[in-house]
């Protein structure tokens, strides 16, 4: 398989000018080369670890594991269902799943087959408490009015992707109490209350270094005194796991301290990379990932002046691409100031994966502007680079169906992650725990 330089440095997670220094260094060396660019055989990559995992990878056998019984799982800040898609085709079976924004609850309801709308606190608290919940209730409210006690006892899994917020470090506990007042604290409260075998957090690689550390030593602190063993939290990059989008997220694994103790935690384990690098080609066109081209639908669109200077960018390019006359005209002040800069005026190219989608392509500071044409991508084209199906139907305006599948979770990554936990469920199902 021969990959571009671009795709290279996405793979080892280095700039295209430091694999253009590697080469000059004679530490890479390209089957061939036009100009600039390079391209390279991944047979012969092996040295990296990286290539090595994806020309060796186990993610077919991986995602053939089926499991061995209902595994039934709550979602909280749910959203346009990116990860409960991914989840479910990986085999658990939803309940109940949150979400505040009506629009993207109402997409759940149109897309979740048998499932039940409810908007009203009673209604979802009375609900709850009903001893069997036999389709998937949307619960379309303020997650810190919900009470989650009544499922205690009937969920295996927990998952949501939380929003990071700053935590007050005022005392030295920095544990549960201390997140009071931040989404993550809501979703501690429903781990506390519905006591699942197993919880997934999803969020942002910045919450690594989130306030230097602080945040992610209190979620973990927090874990811990709910009688949680937290797996290692890892990093994962789209582009690996069949998503044609360079976007990475971080996930955390919490197993209930009686179960954590029975088995080897070390046995856990991350889903294996595909062997193949998607593009924005695989994504809208038809091929491996969909079997048609990207329906068409409504986009945003840009004014006639910037249709004709976003004509001038190259595929890839951006605006340091243009003439020294346009850069100016287009970056205005900014043309002065320091920094790359190098989402404004960015245009995709068919050849690559695409950028981490944004919740709005036309915004200036992060371009999502189609390889071909002078626009941004529709909201069709935005929901195949995050690997929607193309029946799942986004309602609400056109704004805030870009802001439901910019924050989504990649489907494919999310189901390439919940086959690595149906596995570890099927392992605790065997040890009769």
């Amino acid at each position: 398989m021969v990959i571009s330089d671009s795709v290279l440095a996405d793979i080892l997670s280095i700039s295209k000018r430091n694999v253009e220094s590697r080469i000059n260094k004679g530490e890479l060396t390209p089957c061939s080369s036009d100009g600039e660019n390079h391209s390279f055989t991944m047979s012969k990559l092996t040295s990296h670890k990286v290539i090595s995992d994806m020309l060796n990878s186990e993610w077919k056998s991986e995602m053939a594991v089926k499991p061995v019984r209902d595994f039934k799982s709550v979602e909280l800040f749910a959203g346009a269902g990116g990860l409960a898609i991914g989840l479910e085709s990986a085999g658990f079976k939803h309940i109940a799943l949150n979400e505040l924004d009506k629009s993207a609850s109402r997409t759940l309801r149109t897309n979740i087959s048998g499932s039940e709308l409810l908007d009203n606190l009673e209604d979802i608290n009375n609900r709850l408490i009903d001893a069997s919940i036999e389709k998937p209730l949307i619960l379309n409210n303020d997650i810190s009015k919900i009470n989650f006690k009544p499922l205690k006892g009937k969920v295996d899994f927990l998952s949501g992707g939380f929003p990071c917020q700053a935590f007050s470090y005022a005392g030295n506990k920095h544990g549960f109490e201390d997140t009071r007042g931040t989404l993550f604290f809501e979703f501690a409260r429903a781990i506390k209350e519905i006591q699942p075998t197993v919880f997934l957090g999803e969020n942002v690689k910045g919450l690594l270094n989130h306030e230097d550390g602080k945040t992610l030593d209190t979620i973990k602190n927090t874990i811990k005194e709910l009688g949680y063993t937290l797996i290692p939290p890892k990093v994962l990059k789209a582009i690996f796991y069949r998503v044609p989008q360079k976007r990475e997220r971080l996930f955390l694994v919490g197993i209930k301290n009686e179960v954590a103790e029975k088995i080897d935690l070390n046995s856990f384990k991350w889903p294996s990379p595909c062997e193949k690098i998607y593009t924005v080609k695989d994504g809208l066109k038809s091929g491996e990932l969909f079997e048609t081209d990207v329906p068409e639908s409504d986009g945003q669109s840009y004014p006639l002046r910037k249709q004709q200077i976003m004509k001038e960018v190259p595929q890839g390019g951006y605006w340091r691409d243009l003439d020294d006359d346009l850069q100016q005209e287009y970056m205005k002040g900014s043309y002065f100031l320091g920094g790359g800069k190098t989402g404004m005026a960015r245009r995709l190219s068919w050849d690559e994966p695409s950028l981490t989608l944004t919740t709005s392509p036309a915004q200036k500071q992060t371009e999502r502007c189609h390889p071909e044409a002078e626009r941004p991508l529709t909201y069709r084209e935005y929901a195949r680079i995050q690997t929607f199906p193309d029946t799942w139907k986004f309602e609400g305006s056109l704004t805030n169906q870009y802001k439901q599948i910019g924050n989504a979770v990649p489907v494919n990554l999310a189901e390439r992650v919940g086959n690595s936990l149906i596995s570890l469920f099927n392992e605790l199902e065997s040890l009769s725990l």
